[in-house]
């Protein structure tokens, strides 16, 4: 979009909140960068340049601006509508598998190389894989150096940074202004406001019991998003489904356990009417930028809601769904792996079966976290415990037990890639291949754990009897070539259709 210089430029004086993420607005006259909707007075166009991306406009020279904050900007939804090579490392890349594993490491699990991976990326976005990382740990950095404690040195590395001449030189070149400068205004800004600091780390939370894997103190963040947004659906499906000591309500926020890298964590996600709240417990602060990434995908908050119902809402069925509730997202999950095989242990069963069947699968198999803020106990089981794990062990059909023992050994020998920049057609296609697994689990999990927008499950009970109610044809082959006009959003048809009823999955529950 950046290269539709008119529709840019009207964007940015009509500050329009749609197109923050979708590219950035340079200004010559001041060299900093903005979002669309910056509150400033808009500069003349002959003064603007237009970039694909922050980590774009940062190598171009330009710092970020200090009101509109475009480094916290919604990420582009490009790379969730998207499967190529460049969307997929661009999912990759926020997932932090170049921090962990070097361009080299990127390119390997894209099977490209090096170099076409970097002119790939460069055409596209103005910027390489090492600045889109770096772009991101700054971003980190100013997380951590605004809203806790931490000393400088232990923020440098916590954001990835490999010095902390790197950490310091980085931070100044992208924010013109120190780290301590940062720290000195975020709370000037907070005692203006009357708030105390949102978190405090470095003091450690000492496990309760051994065995348990001991956190950091909490840290409070806002995750923005564009409007519409209608939390009911999402919020709805992942307490009606949570799964008891790994997921739970608590409060008006939905809380879960994660798997990381460097050590279990807990997030509380709370919906409000312009971000969600979002307060996360780690045991290392260096899966910080991947906690948040795995949220925002947990949410499906890059999506663009407004080319989404503008699509759907032709179609005279869905139309009225539309307009009732517009914005509604697809309810996504941190961990794919864990929603395959959770869908395999929904398959044919109640929402309250399959939720006594995780649980159970949690407490023999899933490792112990300490969370003293609420009653999280459990880390959903890691696939190659599940694999190691016998039939017997797994109370449940032995047709069912087969399929998740299946699944769970050809996700842990990488048969099945199921992960952040997975090829959506490749994993359907060795999903296919596990026995017992179906159209509409592979559909189930390319909808809810790659984050395929177009994915469709049209075998499902609950979507046929909308269908049915919409005078839309029932049988899956119909019903597929009715929604091709739908197409590429017929993952958030589902939603819609979904939410004719009246299951507790549509709805937000009571705080």
């Amino acid at each position: 979009m950046h290269e539709d210089t008119e529709r840019c430029i009207r964007a940015v004086q009509s500050k329009d909140a749609r197109f923050d993420g979708w590219f950035f607005t340079a200004v010559l006259t001041t060299g900093i960068y903005c979002r669309p909707s910056c509150p400033a007075v808009p500069p003349k166009p002959q003064n603007m340049r237009f970039f694909p991306s922050a980590a774009a406009a940062q190598q171009a020279g330009f710092r970020a601006c200090k009101r509109c904050r475009p480094d916290a900007s919604p990420g582009s939804p490009e790379w969730n509508e998207r499967a190529d090579l460049v969307a997929r490392a661009m999912r990759f890349i926020a997932d932090g598998v170049v921090d962990r594993a070097g361009v080299a490491g990127l390119a390997a699990q894209l099977g490209y190389s090096v170099r076409q991976v970097e002119r790939q990326l460069l055409a596209e976005l103005g910027a390489g894989p090492l600045a889109l990382a770096r772009a991101q740990r700054a971003q980190t950095a100013r997380l951590l150096i605004e809203t806790t404690a931490l000393p400088m040195g232990d923020v440098a590395f916590a954001a990835g940074f490999p010095s902390i001449r790197t950490f310091n030189d980085t931070v100044l070149e992208v924010f013109a202004m120190s780290p301590t400068e940062l720290r000195r205004r975020a709370a000037a800004g907070r005692e203006a406001a009357g708030r105390r600091p949102a978190g405090q780390c470095g003091t450690g939370v000492r496990a309760a019991n051994e065995g348990r894997s001991p956190s950091l103190g909490v840290i409070s963040l806002r995750l923005p998003f564009r409007l519409p947004m209608c939390p009911d659906n999402l919020f709805g499906h992942l307490v009606a489904t949570a799964i008891p000591g790994v997921e739970e309500w608590r409060d008006g926020a939905y809380r879960r356990t994660l798997r990381l890298p460097h050590g279990p964590g807990v997030v509380s996600l709370r919906p409000g009417p312009e971000y969600i709240a979002c307060q996360l417990a780690l045991t290392d602060l260096r899966d910080l930028a991947m906690a948040i990434s795995r949220c925002r995908r947990l949410l499906d908050l890059d999506a663009d809601p407004v080319a989404v119902c503008d699509q759907l809402r032709q179609d005279a069925a869905l139309a009225p769904l539309i307009d009732k509730a517009p914005g509604r997202r697809v309810p996504r999950t941190v961990d794919a792996a864990e929603l395959a095989v959770r869908a395999v242990i929904g398959q044919q069963v109640s929402t309250a079966a399959a939720r006594t069947h995780g649980a159970r699968l949690a407490q023999r198999y899933g490792e112990l976290v300490d969370d003293q803020a609420g009653g999280l106990t459990r880390l959903f089981p890691d696939v190659v415990a599940l694999a190691d794990a016998g039939e017997s062990a797994l109370a449940m059909p032995a047709t069912r037990r087969q399929t998740v023992i299946a699944l769970a050994r050809a996700i842990a020998s990488g048969a099945v890639d199921l992960g952040a920049g997975a090829d959506w057609d490749l994993a359907r296609s060795t999903l296919a291949a596990v026995p017992g697994i179906g159209p509409w689990t592979i559909e189930l999990v390319a909808m809810r754990g790659l984050g395929d927008p177009d994915a469709f499950t049209a075998a499902d009970l609950g979507v046929r009897q909308a269908a049915a109610g919409l005078g839309l044809p029932v049988s899956p082959a119909a019903l597929i070539r009715r929604a091709e006009p739908w197409r590429p959003w017929r993952g958030y048809a589902v939603q819609y259709l979904w939410a004719t009823s009246d299951h507790a999955i549509n709805q937000l529950p009571a705080a």
